[in-house]
């Protein structure tokens, strides 16, 4: 099956491309002149040239597949126009290419995030029923990518994955938490509660939406079914790699200061800043994958101590630790 992937170059692009050539299929990874091809250099791939905010660039690189994966956008940005200019008009641009230059496509879709559906408002997890409360210019852009998206659904099958928080090898984000708890530091403004996904998994669970006929046209979350509490992360990661963290309490109210602080010093790259503030304030981020289990298959592999430790062992290894 030929295979078409954007934002293979990342985290999570980068497994999947893996995962998809270890199970056989022909991949294409759409990248920039500019990418940065490190996690996807020396694997049997094929590079076709576009940018997903100038659809002119996409209406060659989208024919001939059967699949297309778009994982392609920004998680960090200094302003919420760059969040819609990538997130949400660049996954209008690659639908409406795909409508007009691959009307018969077998499957596309589209890795969204829990955070375009918002937080919960107790432990309570989000289902696809819940409707969508996005609390940040990141999760609002995604929501409207989704939108788009799901206005193709008569011409082009397609579906949307939801996951949480997902962790894992050259995973960016999470490694600010595991440095910091290895310089021995817990930054704590609560007590929180958060599901999880080991980015392994989150691959099997996408590849296995894009197979199975039953989740033509729907929205799965995808977890490892378990909720954790921050303390529970930590000790986790405080375990793997080897420190006793000082807890330091940061009061809710003056967290937008220190995420100002945070993004001035490390720019629209660094996970501490104003619009992931907007997150994390809340307490409750948690979905329901019930609905993945039931009508896909999917289980979870691993669970947080494993995840965890190989984390941190790649981590180590790659000398980011």
């Amino acid at each position: 099956m030929k295979t078409l992937v954007t934002g293979a170059t990342g985290f999570i692009g980068s497994h999947l491309v893996e995962e998809l050539l270890r199970k056989g299929y022909s991949v294409t990874c759409l990248v920039r002149k500019t990418s940065d091809l490190q996690w996807i250099e020396g694997l049997d791939i094929s590079l076709a040239y576009g940018d997903c905010t100038e659809k002119e660039s996409l209406l060659n690189a989208v024919t001939g597949f059967d699949y297309i994966f778009h994982l392609a956008g920004l998680t960090k940005a200094r302003n919420e126009k760059d969040f819609f200019l990538a997130n949400t008009s660049g996954t209008e641009n690659l639908i409406q290419a795909v409508a007009e230059k691959n009307p018969n496509i077998k499957r596309f879709v589209y890795l969204s995030s829990l955070a375009a559906a918002g937080p919960c408002y107790d432990r309570t997890p989000v289902s696809e029923a819940v409707e969508p409360r996005p609390v940040s210019a990141y999760g609002k852009s995604k929501l409207e990518a989704e939108r788009i998206v799901l206005r193709h659904k008569d011409v082009i099958p397609l579906t949307i994955i939801r996951p949480p928080a997902v962790y894992g090898p050259r995973d960016k984000d999470m490694y600010t938490f595991f440095k910091m708890l290895k310089k021995g530091i817990f930054l704590c403004w609560g007590k929180c509660y958060y599901s999880l996904l080991y980015v392994d998994d989150l691959v099997r669970g996408t590849i296995i939406s894009s197979e199975n006929n039953a989740a033509e046209g729907k929205i799965y979350y995808l977890s490892d079914g378990k909720i954790y509490s921050n303390d529970e992360i930590a000790e986790a990661i405080s375990s793997a790699v080897g420190t006793k963290p000082v807890r330091l309490r940061i009061p809710r109210v003056i967290m937008p200061l220190f995420a100002g602080i945070g993004q001035r010093l490390g720019g629209k790259r660094n996970i501490i800043n104003k619009d992931k503030i907007k997150e994390l304030q809340h307490p409750y981020w948690v979905c329901d994958s019930s609905k993945a289990r039931e009508e896909l298959g999917f289980v979870p592999k691993v669970g947080i101590k494993e995840g965890i430790k190989w984390t941190a062992d790649w981590y180590r290894i790659h000398q980011w630790l």
